[in-house]
């Protein structure tokens, strides 16, 4: 009983953090149909699995629901390796101008997402959380100009980030979002 209880207790402290104001900023506004789409990793402070990523490219969609269905696609270890996916599910926060998400990989715990930074022309974003633990750079294109990844690479320093964790993507032309198909 003692067991069951801790476990509850725990996994409503989990829960309830996903739910508490971020740390990191959030861009003001989101407009959720602009950003679904293709967005290819340029470089992260990696999870586990997205360690070794190559050609990793994340794709969203909006669904009936209003939530938001994610496609994660990555080869592990080199080009030519096989396609790996995930496919979590994103629920907006309420109230945080679409820019926080309570990302979804295993039921019932939802990882914070906070869309840090967005361009105007929705070709760059900055995914970081609170813990400062992960974050994802990423653009609309496989590579971008070294001035906007010096600048990317400032912002999360800026938000207090180690950015001598951060790895950069290998990204290899001309595979795109719709060539990368997963192997069973």
């Amino acid at each position: 009983m003692k067991r069951m209880t801790a476990l509850a207790a725990g996994l409503l402290a989990l829960c309830g953090c996903a739910h508490t104001a971020p740390t990191v900023p959030k861009v003001a506004n989101v407009d959720l149909p602009r950003f679904m789409g293709d967005w290819y990793v340029i470089a992260h402070i990696p999870s586990f699995p997205e360690r070794d990523a190559y050609n990793a490219i994340e794709s969203y969609s909006l669904r009936e629901d209003g939530r938001i269905q994610t496609h994660f696609r990555y080869r592990r270890g080199g080009f030519d390796a096989p396609v790996r996916t995930m496919h979590p599910v994103g629920t907006v926060r309420v109230g945080t101008g679409n820019a926080v998400w309570g990302m979804q990989f295993v039921w019932p715990i939802q990882a914070e997402y906070v869309i840090s930074y967005l361009d105007p022309d929705y070709t760059l974003t900055i995914v970081a959380r609170s813990k400062r633990d992960y974050a994802w750079i990423m653009a609309r294109t496989p590579v971008i100009p070294e001035a906007a990844y010096a600048d990317a690479v400032q912002r999360l320093r800026d938000m207090g980030y180690r950015t001598d964790e951060l790895r950069k993507v290998p990204q290899r032309w001309p595979e795109t979002a719709s060539d990368a198909k997963a192997t069973p």
